[in-house]
C-alpha cells in the first residue's frame, strides 16, 4: 500500500501567490532571472538565489544558509503562511493544449525503501548528498517529487466535486497558463482519498529521482540523530505531486552529437548500415512513426534508420527501448559516448520542441549529427519499474513541469 498522507503546507497569501510562484530556476535565462529578481521582489526566486541581495555569487553551505533567512524572511513579512490543517492541494493547470489536475501530498520514505515507490533510473551519490546536505539546512522543500499512479474513478470523482467549488489560487502565469489550487481538509475527502492510495500496490515516479533519493538519505540521518524517533515525523515524507497516468504527457528527448569520434560521413554511414536500413530524405523534414524507427540530420539532411530486427536481439523490456537501443548500438559503439550522463559531446534537447531545432543546432555548427526517435509509453516506462531495470540517461521528457513557491513542505 502507498502511503500517501495531507499536510500542513505554507503557501503564498492569496493576493501574492501569482507572483510569488515560480519556474524551476534552471529554466530562466540569464535575462529573464535578472529581470525578475530585479522588478517582483515576491518571487519565490530571491529565496533560492539569495545571493542577489548582496550582489555577489554564494555557493555551498554559506548559500544554503542564506537561502533559510530568506525564506524566513518571507514568513516574517507573511508572505508564506502555514496552514493551520493538514489537507491534500489539489492543483490543476490549464493551457492552450493540455490540461493537467493532480494532488499535491506527503509521500512516505518508507515506501520508496521498500519500492512502493518504483524508480525507473539511476541517481548519481554526490547529487543525492549535495540536495540532502541543502534539505538538512534549509528545513523544507518546494519542489515536489512527480509521481504516477493508475487512474481512479473514487480520486476523479472527489476532484470533480471539489473543483466545483472556489478554488482558493486562481492565477496567470506569462506564458499564459492558468493555475488553479484548491484546499482539501474536510475530514471525510481527506479520509477517501487517503484510503484509495492506501490500496494500491504501487506509484510510479516520472520526474524528481534525484529529490526522491535525497529525502530518503535525510529521512535516514535524521532517524539516527533522533533517539525519539516515532516515524511520523515530517521527516518521514517528502512532497509529491500525484497525478493519473491518462493525464501525464511524455515526450522523447533528442541527441545532438558534437562531432563523429573521427569518422567522415561516408564512414559513419557505412558503420550504421549494419544495424539499420538507411533512406535519404533530403531536405524533408522526418520524424519517425514507429517504435525502433529514428530520425537522423548529418550534414544538412535528413535520414530515417530502420532497426534491423533480424540481427538485433530483444532479451528484456530495457532492450527493447530505442533510447538504449541508439545508446548500445550507435551512440557508444560508434560516436565513443561511454558515459551519457557527463559526457560533454553529447547534449539533450526535448522532443517537445520541433525538429527544426535540430537541424538548426546542427547547421549552426555546434554539432554535428542529431537523432530522434518516439517518446516512450508510461506502460514501457512501469515496465522498466518493475522488473528493476533503469533506462537511460534523458529517456523521458514528461510534463506536467512544476512550479516552485507553491507549497512548501517544512520538515
Amino acid at each position: 500500500m502507498a502511503h500517501v498522507i495531507p499536510f500542513k503546507a505554507v503557501r503564498p497569501s492569496r493576493d501574492k501567490v501569482g507572483l510569488v510562484a515560480s519556474r524551476s530556476y534552471q529554466d530562466y535565462s540569464v535575462e529573464e532571472l535578472r529581470f525578475q529578481l530585479e522588478h517582483n521582489p515576491f518571487s519565490f526566486l530571491h529565496i533560492i538565489n539569495p545571493g542577489y541581495k548582496f550582489q555577489k555569487e554564494i555557493a555551498g553551505n554559506k548559500r544554503f544558509q542564506l537561502v533559510k533567512n530568506r525564506y524566513l524572511e518571507f514568513k516574517e513579512e507573511g508572505v508564506f503562511i502555514q496552514d493551520p490543517e493538514a489537507a491534500y492541494y489539489i492543483y490543476e493547470t490549464v493551457s492552450r493544449n493540455q490540461t493537467y489536475c493532480g494532488i499535491i501530498a506527503a509521500t512516505s520514505v518508507e515506501d520508496y525503501e521498500k519500492d512502493i515507490v518504483k524508480r525507473h533510473e539511476d541517481t548519481i551519490s554526490h547529487r543525492e548528498n549535495l540536495f540532502k546536505d541543502y534539505l538538512q539546512t534549509v528545513g523544507f522543500n518546494t519542489e515536489p517529487v512527480l509521481l504516477t499512479y493508475p487512474d481512479s474513478a473514487v480520486i476523479n470523482s472527489i476532484s470533480a466535486e471539489i473543483k466545483a467549488e472556489r478554488p482558493e489560487y486562481e492565477f496567470s502565469s506569462l506564458n499564459r497558463d492558468t493555475h488553479y489550487l484548491w484546499v482539501v481538509n474536510d475530514p471525510d475527502k481527506t479520509a477517501k482519498i487517503k484510503a484509495e492510495f492506501d490500496k494500491m500496490p504501487a506509484v510510479y515516479i516520472a520526474d524528481g529521482h534525484h529529490r526522491c533519493a535525497s529525502s530518503w538519505l535525510l529521512a535516514k540521518e535524521s532517524e539516527e540523530n533522533n533517539p525519539e524517533h516515532t516515524g511520523k515525523e515530517p521527516y518521514n515524507y517528502f512532497m509529491s505531486y500525484l497525478i493519473a497516468e491518462s493525464n501525464l504527457k511524455l515526450y522523447e528527448f533528442n541527441r545532438l552529437v558534437t562531432d563523429l569520434n573521427g569518422m567522415s560521413k561516408k564512414e559513419f554511414l557505412m558503420q550504421l548500415d549494419e544495424w539499420f536500413r538507411i533512406e535519404n530524405r533530403g531536405t524533408e523534414f522526418y520524424k519517425p512513426s514507429k517504435k525502433h524507427h529514428f530520425s537522423m540530420y548529418l550534414d544538412g539532411e535528413f535520414y530515417s534508420l530502420y532497426l534491423r530486427k533480424t540481427s538485433y536481439e530483444f532479451t528484456d523490456s530495457l532492450s527493447a527501448l530505442d533510447p538504449y537501443i541508439l545508446f548500445v548500438k550507435v551512440l557508444k559503439p560508434l560516436l565513443g559516448i561511454d558515459d551519457p550522463r557527463n559526457d560533454l559531446r553529447i547534449s539533450y534537447l526535448p522532443g517537445r520542441n520541433e525538429s527544426f531545432e535540430v537541424k538548426k543546432a546542427v547547421d549552426e555548427g555546434a554539432f554535428a549529427v542529431g537523432f530522434g526517435m518516439l517518446p516512450l509509453t508510461i506502460e514501457e516506462v512501469k515496465q522498466i519499474a518493475d522488473e528493476g531495470l533503469t533506462m537511460p540517461p534523458k529517456s523521458t521528457y514528461i510534463e506536467p513541469k512544476l512550479r516552485s513557491g507553491l507549497t512548501v513542505y517544512e520538515f
